[in-house]
């Protein structure tokens, strides 16, 4: 749920959250634990977000909705409901979805995928932190650099909402879009990343594919963004 909404500040569809964790669990029940299920899983999350766009034009919250969702005001829910916002979403769910499986399968029969050694995506390493299981580390891992390389919201942030969002759901906790956890999340996120939210922004650049990548977190990249989560979100 604190997915939703682009994490409830505008960005991602959490559409596509949903997808790539979905490509995330099929890598693992095909390949298995490691780098190379995680490798694996962010290679889908890039076909999914270009297969998206190319479905919707846009991949953000913001500008499919035209909803400013952090400084939601009354008359906006109204404009969005009178508009069909609500139908429209579903619709594109029901559109969207058996394109995500084609695309995670075709994605995913590409094989064999030369992985770089761990750690592979930025979003596996925190889910690793926190104590999750393998499974849940290539379930996140398409995350990596704001949805499978492609600039946006920090995977990092989305892993420990969702992860944030499992523990509610195992406690049998009210699950909720907004809930003081995933807010005490984003607090310590932005303290850590100089109050940025956009992957690009924080590390000042793109990366080109998923070997730059785990370069860069091998070389200490946004470690303190994902210590500052781990620490809270234990």
């Amino acid at each position: 749920m604190p997915l939703a909404g682009g994490m409830m500040q505008g960005y991602q569809c959490g559409q596509l959250w949903g997808a790539a964790l979905a490509a995330g669990a099929q890598a693992y029940q095909l390949l298995g634990p490691g780098a190379q299920a995680e490798t694996a899983a962010i290679m889908a999350a890039q076909r999914l977000v270009e297969s998206f766009r190319a479905q919707n034009k846009e991949i953000n919250c913001l500008e499919i909705t035209e909803v400013d969702m952090k400084h939601v005001k009354t008359m906006q829910i109204v404009k969005l409901f009178l508009k069909g916002g609500p139908i429209r979403c579903f619709s594109m769910a029901g559109r969207y979805a058996p394109l995500a499986l084609n695309e995670i399968n075709a994605a995913l029969s590409e094989k064999p995928f030369a992985a770089p050694p761990r750690p592979v995506s930025c979003a596996a390493m925190l889910a690793q932190k926190m104590g999750l299981s393998e499974m849940h580390m290539a379930m996140v891992a398409g995350f990596a650099g704001g949805i499978g390389l492609c600039r946006g919201a920090c995977g990092a942030l989305g892993a420990a909402l969702w992860i944030s969002g499992l523990k509610d759901s195992q406690a049998d906790a009210k699950l909720e879009m907004q809930n003081p956890r995933a807010s005490a999340l984003i607090d310590k996120f932005v303290e850590s990343s100089d109050y940025e939210f956009e992957c690009a922004k924080i590390v000042g650049r793109k990366f080109e594919n998923v070997n730059d990548h785990a370069c860069y977190l091998r070389a200490g990249g946004c470690s303190k963004i994902i210590e500052a989560l781990a620490d809270q979100g234990s």
